[in-house]
């Protein structure tokens, strides 16, 4: 039987294992957040996978297929508003949630943010309960590609 490979690398992903926790990316310029939001989700039995900068987050969006990313907005080389853009225009990571954590609390930049493809929006410092209620809820509905 011959198997394309861009249908053999999505049966792959599909058939991830079920004891496998989920994976979450977080995009975020500062090790202080990223470390903080990275021990929140290990606690909670995630892996997590963690990304510098917009640029460097799309490339491991790519890479990885996380379950989930939780990108912040204002960093180097390219913002999150940017790279969510740009994932959301990629046939293998269009569908993988994102959640934006920022500073930006503003109603606009809540709207800006959902507009360029975020799946939610929550801003920093983040309340640990509703970070890992709203992950769980996004993995559960499915909204999760894998």
């Amino acid at each position: 039987m011959d198997i394309q490979p861009a249908l053999a690398e999505h049966l792959i992903i599909m058939t991830r294992r079920p004891d496998t926790p989920p994976t979450v990316l977080i995009v975020d310029d500062s090790p202080t957040e990223t470390h903080i939001l990275a021990t929140i989700l290990k606690k909670a039995g995630y892996q997590v996978e963690t990304a510098s900068n917009g640029e460097e987050g799309v490339a491991q969006a790519r890479a990885l297929r996380p379950d989930i990313i939780l990108m912040d907005v204002i960093m180097p080389v390219l913002n999150g508003y940017q790279a969510t853009r740009l994932l959301r225009r990629e046939a293998d990571t269009a569908d993988i949630p994102i959640i934006m954590v920022t500073t930006k609390d503003l109603q606009t930049d809540r709207t800006w943010g959902l507009r360029q493809g975020a799946t939610d929006y929550l801003t920093k410092p983040v309340d640990r309960q509703l970070l890992l209620d709203r992950i769980r809820e996004l993995l559960d509905s499915g909204a999760a590609h894998g």
